[in-house]
């Protein structure tokens, strides 16, 4: 895991950002296509990934115990407006002076675990790198993520356990997809958080 607050934070935004261009591109009726999220539609990934922005900026707030920063909202007339609210949202929360002595409540992680800033951050920008190619795989767009937040999350990745809980219902990642060791790292990050880089 990286250990530098400061460039992980840099790197989140670089990503987060980079997954509001692929939202960007994103028309009204292109919310009910198919995802690599097997129970969301493309509409359902994107409420739940402005949720996540609203949620994790709470956190950095030290509010992330309240539900409602984490509940899914309406995505409006304009989805790609609304993401990219959320984005700004979670950049500025980061960005914030003292978020190394922030402790974060994130529910996906159990309601009486407090993740230190960097476990946070780095949680974040694994999400958001396999989310960003999810939409990007669902518009059939190009994405190419920041190459050194890629490396960053792989080495996260890679110490989530390959078991058998995930494939309890509600896992947030499937079982492992075998792929060749010299792989690019996008493609063994996808793979080892269960999706296939060639579907």
């Amino acid at each position: 895991m990286h250990s530098d607050l400061n460039e992980l934070v840099k790197m989140d935004e670089r990503v987060a950002r980079q997954t509001a261009e692929v939202v960007d591109q994103v028309r009204a009726g292109d919310l009910t296509r198919s995802t690599p999220c097997a129970d969301w539609d493309l509409g359902e990934l994107l409420a739940h990934m402005t949720a996540q922005h609203h949620g994790f900026a709470a956190a950095a707030a030290g509010r992330g115990e309240d539900p409602v920063a984490w509940q899914h909202p309406q995505l409006g007339d304009d989805p790609a407006a609304t993401y990219r609210a959320s984005v700004d949202a979670v950049v500025a929360a980061f960005a914030v002076d003292g978020l190394d002595e922030q402790l974060f409540a994130v529910p996906d992680f159990g309601p009486d675990v407090r993740l230190p800033a960097v476990q946070a951050v780095s949680a974040h920008l694994v999400d958001y790198i396999v989310h960003g190619w999810d939409v990007a795989r669902s518009l059939d767009v190009p994405f190419e993520p920041d190459a050194d937040a890629v490396r960053a999350a792989l080495d996260v990745a890679e110490q989530i356990p390959d078991g058998p809980e995930r494939r309890e219902p509600g896992s947030p990642f499937a079982p492992a997809v075998p792929v060749s060791d010299g792989a690019a790292p996008l493609r063994r990050l996808l793979a080892l958080l269960g999706r296939d880089p060639d579907a």
